[in-house]
């Protein structure tokens, strides 16, 4: 194990500001990061909601309403070739 904390969004962010990491970076490198943390491999920091998870949820919440309207997209087609 490191003897030093990892900073979750610095991780995952470097310099860059959060618009410019696309949401598919943000849900692999969280997934590492998180597994790393998980298995003992990594020390994190104990940072506040606000500052750092909220990259994650962010993530999660539009890939999210992404599947959500592909579903429904699907659901439409499918009512549409359905016999009445």
């Amino acid at each position: 194990m490191p003897d030093h904390e990892l900073n979750f969004a610095r991780e995952i962010l470097g310099s860059r500001n959060y618009r410019d990491v696309p949401d598919d970076e943000v849900l692999a490198q969280a997934e590492r990061l998180l597994g790393d943390w998980m298995s003992g491999e990594a020390r994190m920091e104990r940072p506040k909601l606000y500052d750092h998870y909220a990259l994650l949820l962010l993530a999660l919440i539009r890939r999210t309403r992404t599947l959500e309207d592909r579903v429904t997209q699907l659901e439409a087609q499918l009512e549409g070739t359905q016999p009445e």
